[in-house]
């Protein structure tokens, strides 16, 4: 007689190996990826110390590289596309779940799914032949915002529709049924049961805007050493002014490079660690722990 609870056990146990293998692949190779650039970055920090963090003067042909100017163009950027793109992500996302009849919510969905799909420079190139010139906005820390929050939208409004959908129908029916209205319904039983991972979806379309390349490189302006609060002035980021030079650089200007890489993938993993703490915390306050 066959066994199957044998089998099932054995399959479990199987699937369980394969999938901490899976994971501790992706760990390795994550921490092979950090180790490999750290030391290709090594000779840049040698020389620099903690100036190529604090200073903002970039000049390749002085062996002079600080990376202040572009770490606050890579922020801020980043916020200018989070302010845009969180209320229209989080606006749609409600309409399509809670608000739209299904025959308009499914082709909406549709679209937004096929906007996520759009290569980045097609983007970036409509920031510069359209928008820019459109808007007489120029190549600046706003058109790159800009253009950063479109290409974010879809993966926030995504991401949040999705978690948005998990709400118990119950609990909107409740709610309903005690005369709330529609907006009062969603204030009281969605936003709190989705608020973890609204933070979830909110933080991975920053991370993706502040590792956007191509598309900021195309519209941000390309200027040195351009630390200011103005969205209209010309400035730089991380990925732009590594795209930008990669192809001349040499010997200590590549590390430079390198060390930015470094610094950014820090900064993105800083990110993610804060918005794993929120969500934690979202979820155990709703459990009420």
């Amino acid at each position: 007689m066959i066994d199957l609870a044998g089998r099932r056990a054995t399959g479990d146990r199987a699937f369980g190996w394969i999938s901490a293998g899976a994971a501790a692949l992706v760990v390795l190779i994550l921490g092979l990826i950090a180790i490999t650039v750290t030391q290709r970055a090594l000779p840049v920090f040698h020389q620099m110390g903690l100036g190529f963090f604090t200073t903002s003067r970039w000049s390749p042909p002085d062996d002079l590289f600080g990376a202040l100017a572009f770490i606050w163009g890579t922020a801020f950027t980043a916020a200018i596309a989070v302010v845009l793109a969180v209320p229209i992500s989080l606006g749609m996302a409600l309409f399509m779940t809670e608000v739209a009849p299904p025959w308009l919510a499914r082709p909406l969905v549709h679209l937004v799914d096929l906007l996520a799909g759009v290569p980045s420079v097609v983007f970036g190139l409509w920031g510069v032949l359209v928008l820019s010139p459109l808007f007489n906005l120029g190549r600046s820390f706003l058109t790159a915002g800009i253009i950063l929050a479109i290409m974010i939208v879809p993966i926030i409004t995504s991401l949040s529709r999705e978690v948005i959908d998990t709400t118990p129908a119950g609990d909107k029916e409740g709610a309903l049924a005690m005369g709330a209205t529609r907006w009062e319904m969603i204030a009281a039983t969605v936003l709190p049961h989705s608020k973890g991972g609204l933070v979830g979806a909110i933080m991975l379309g920053l991370g993706r805007a502040m590792g956007e390349t191509i598309a900021a490189a195309l519209v941000i302006g390309s200027a040195l050493g351009q630390i200011t609060l103005d969205p209209f002035a010309p400035g730089n980021s991380m990925p732009a002014v590594i795209a930008n030079e990669w192809g001349e650089a040499q010997e200590l200007h590549k590390s430079a490079l390198i060390a930015l890489a470094v610094t950014l993938f820090a900064i993105t993993i800083v990110v993610n660690l804060i918005a794993t703490a929120i969500v934690q915390r979202s979820v155990k306050r709703g459990q009420g722990t």
